[in-house]
């Protein structure tokens, strides 16, 4: 049994292998490529600058790529098994299906395993690594401090959370601002489907320009309250002298598990929701996860299909990518937005492909 544990797992690293380095050089290239270019030849930047921030860049990727090169490879080595009739020829010496599929089952965990805690360690310190490093080389403009996806608190008195932000267009849609009016009290917030911003860098402040929302104006009977107001447009100054003075602060991406806790208990304690803090706790762990829920469904897949040719095992990968990833990204949105609880969307994926894996897996070994 050692011999045949071996000569399976053999068959299905040299894949993997190859396609994590595959995918995430390509991913890193050609995903950053036009920055690449902008740095080099309008910048001056350093071809050594250059490869610094990319290695920053690899963490992060690794955490979608190694998931999908598990499918990839065990794809290639079952479907190779299968077309050959090698799994027929196993189980007709005694060995059932289950114990031969175990060695890459155990795989798939311990890789699920590994990768939540290299990302909350790695892909968090080096996405954070790579930010900073953008700052220190000059190339943010005062206008980035409206980050999408991160609760900005770099203005007085006021918390931000923009979900999408258009640098070029100076543009942002979807905005949350809060401002926490002490202990005891309500925290006033304004609510806005889009705005714009104007830096003013003569005064030192940005004009905020809202549009299309909420916003909660003191009761002037009862002061400790407040009455929702709609409006068409909605200026604020925010004033950039703070935000200057402010060091480069992490977005959720780029804590750990732990900080994200201790940053959504104080969030909580102020009466903000932390719905997008508790997201990236489950994003996290649930990503880390699709290794073994790959692994389980990719195994399946393999024996059934009894393909030896590269091309169609790598279709059946591609296929099952751009229904997974699609399907989590609206899941998260969902838990983001509030109508959906962040632990049942983030691991419903999971949930979906794992139970049709196990299924196939199931017929499998009963047949």
């Amino acid at each position: 049994m050692k011999i045949l544990r071996n000569y399976i797992l053999k068959e299905f690293l040299s894949p993997l292998l190859l396609a994590l380095g595959v995918l995430t050089f390509v991913m890193v290239l050609i995903g950053n490529l036009k920055r690449i270019a902008d740095m080099v030849i309008n910048k001056g930047v350093d071809i050594f600058s250059v490869i610094q921030l990319l290695i920053y860049l690899m963490p992060y990727i690794v955490t979608y790529t190694l998931p999908i090169s598990v499918l990839i490879a065990v794809l290639l080595a079952l479907g190779r098994f299968s077309s050959d009739n090698e799994i027929i020829a196993i189980r007709s010496s005694g060995v059932s299906l289950f114990r031969l599929l175990q060695p890459l089952l155990v795989i798939g965990l311990i890789l699920s395993l590994a990768l939540a805690i290299f990302n909350d360690r790695a892909a968090s310190y080096a996405h954070f690594a790579y930010r900073k490093t953008l700052k220190e080389m000059g190339f943010k403009n005062p206008t980035a401090a409206f980050e999408e996806g991160v609760f900005i608190n770099s203005f007085q008195r006021y918390i931000l959370f923009i979900y999408h932000v258009d640098q070029k267009k100076n543009r942002l849609n979807n905005i949350r601002i809060y401002e926490p009016q002490g202990e005891d009290k309500p925290t006033r917030t304004i609510v806005a489907k889009a705005g714009e911003f104007i830096a003013m860098p003569e005064q030192n402040t940005i004009k905020l320009k809202l549009i299309d929302g909420t916003s909660d104006e003191p009761d002037p009977e009862n002061p400790t309250s407040f009455y929702k107001l709609n409006f068409r447009t909605y200026f604020m100054n925010l004033d950039m002298a703070q935000m200057q003075d402010k060091v480069l602060e992490k977005k959720f991406k780029e804590m750990t598990i732990h900080e994200l806790k201790q940053e959504a208990k104080k969030l909580k304690s102020e009466g903000i929701n932390p719905a997008p803090l508790i997201t990236e706790i489950h994003e996290k762990l649930a990503l880390a996860f699709s290794c073994f829920v790959f692994m389980l469904l990719g195994s399946s897949l393999g024996i059934i299909t009894r393909r030896r040719e590269k091309s169609i095992n790598i279709g059946i990968a591609v296929l099952i990518i751009v229904v997974y990833y699609p399907l989590f990204i609206g899941c998260e949105a969902l838990a983001i937005e509030g109508h959906l609880p962040p632990a049942l969307a983030l691991w419903l994926p999971n949930i979906i492909f794992g139970s049709v894996g196990s299924y196939l897996m199931y017929k499998l070994c009963a047949s």
